[in-house]
């Protein structure tokens, strides 16, 4: 039974576990078992506490056997990005600089996920301090895409989306600066929600870009996504731009009988770059709301060509100013080498930081250097009103947006390393939606002739996750994706 377990979804688990047909300790003893299997060769934990797994899962089961079970999270593992704290475990953002750091405190989602019940679980690989789309930049190891070994999961959120896909965690969140959950979530064949900024704590996040980032969930079903997404979403008064708009029951609103919407296609995003046969199953995909019943409306986003841009001046200067607390002094990796303070400086973070995190640092330090200013960081960010209204204006005319997730499917370690802008357009199609503040999720749509998934993305207006999500299960309830896994060569 507990070889079945890895990839049934949460849903079904809930129930399993309701029904006393399967424990919490059982369960999570198959998931390490399928982690300790796999993970040797798909590397998307960096670390992982398995006697505080089944401590957390024996509590569980108590709570079940007392009348007290907190709902369907309860006893469920969630895997964790390890740029989320999490109290008493790493949080290393897969940098030298912070190797040896452990969290004191819980973010506020790690708590929230501890109130709904759910199995805090490990510490999932990421591009160094989230700054990659392919989770070949971080300093600890390469994880591999479940699908096929030689090729990327995507990133920045790369570790999170493996785990999902490969039945080591039965959901996991992530953060999402510029597409950093979508894209891996389309390249892993899972489900990714990035939700409106301020809907979601940010508390107890390591900061990369603090306008653009937001946590959001990796689960294998919609369902699934919508149950997390509640968990987690919510006012918090620690986060000041965490906002106090009511939680709707995002699982209670997913399937509506007879529901259709207006859906807008983007001619900007079916251009020049798009690989065909992300095409054609993205086509597919809208034929499909085209015969249930939907409306679909061409829009347009005219700005759209200015995104890549605008978001790598405001991201990286940002990501400067963030970064610059990792100084060699309060925390965080330390030079042994330095003769005086400037030295330290100057050494910490030379030793402590990657080759993509200085670049960004330095992109970053310059646009917001005396001179430069206004020439760029204050036009980016004209730029980036504009993207909004493009969004908005294109909302008084649907309900919401249907796009590629990513240009092409899942690429091969080392393709784009040595090109970092072909690295950044990996995220085209994504980064408007964090420059507008927008909800965005990507849901599994086909594979390749080779067998990588695609996914679709469904863009929101703004806080219409409910709406988003509801969207989203009315392509996946006719369509069998999420049912498929990887076989990981026999694993």
């Amino acid at each position: 039974m507990s070889a079945e377990l890895i990839f049934k979804p949460i849903t079904e688990l809930a129930s399993l576990l309701a029904e006393g047909k399967v424990s919490s300790v059982e369960l999570m003893r198959a998931h390490v078992a399928r982690t300790r299997a796999v993970d040797p060769r798909l590397q998307a934990f960096n670390s992982f506490d398995e006697a505080d797994a089944l401590s957390q899962a024996a509590a569980s089961d108590g709570r079940r056997a007392a009348g007290a079970s907190r709902g369907p999270l309860d006893g469920i593992p969630v895997g964790m990005k390890d740029v989320i704290s999490v109290a008493g475990q790493p949080l290393t953002a897969s940098s030298r600089m912070l190797a040896n750091y452990v969290s004191p405190y819980d973010a506020t989602v790690t708590r929230r996920l501890r109130e709904a019940g759910a199995i805090i679980w490990g510490r999932l690989n990421l591009d160094e301090f989230a700054m990659g789309s392919s989770t070949e930049n971080s300093a600890t190891r390469t994880t591999g895409n479940p699908w096929d070994l030689t090729r990327v999961p995507g990133g920045s959120s790369g570790g999170s989306a493996a785990a999902v896909a490969a039945g080591e965690a039965a959901a996991a969140l992530g953060s999402d600066t510029g597409g950093s959950i979508r894209q891996p979530a389309a390249l892993c064949g899972v489900v990714g929600l990035k939700p409106t900024y301020g809907l979601v704590s940010r508390y107890g996040l390591i900061a990369f870009a603090s306008s653009l980032d937001q946590i959001g969930p990796f689960a294998r079903s919609v369902e699934d996504t919508a149950i997390t997404l509640g968990a987690i979403a919510g006012h918090d008064p620690l986060d000041s731009t965490s906002l106090r708009n009511p939680i709707p029951d995002y699982r209670a609103g997913l399937d509506r009988p007879g529901a259709t919407w207006k859906l807008g296609i983007a001619r900007e995003y079916f251009a020049e770059g798009l690989d065909p046969e992300v095409a054609a199953a993205v086509e597919r995909a809208v034929d499909h709301y085209r015969s249930i019943g939907c409306e679909i409306r061409e829009v347009s986003l005219p700005h759209t060509k200015y995104a890549v841009g605008a978001y790598y001046i405001i991201a990286t200067a940002e990501c400067s100013s963030n970064l610059s607390r990792y100084d060699g002094v309060r925390y965080g990796h330390r030079s042994a080498e330095a003769a005086d303070a400037v030295d330290l400086y100057f050494k910490s973070r030379a030793e402590g930081f990657g080759a993509e995190v200085k670049r960004r640092i330095i992109l970053g330090t310059y646009v917001l250097s005396s001179g430069y200013y206004d020439a760029y960081y204050l036009r980016a960010q004209k730029v980036r009103t504009l993207i909004r209204r493009d969004f908005l204006n294109a909302f008084r005319e649907v309900d919401a947006i249907l796009t590629p997730t990513s240009p092409t499917a899942a690429f091969r370690k080392g393709e784009r390393a040595a090109d970092p802008l072909a690295m950044y357009l990996s995220d085209i199609y994504t980064i408007g939606v964090n420059l507008a503040g927008l909800p965005g999720i990507s849901v599994p749509c086909g594979f390749t002739r080779g067998r990588l998934p695609i996914g679709l993305q469904i863009i929101g207006k703004p806080f219409g996750e409910a709406d988003m999500l509801a969207i989203a299960r009315a392509y996946e309830r006719d369509h069998a994706w999420s049912a498929q896994h990887p076989e990981m060569n026999g694993a």
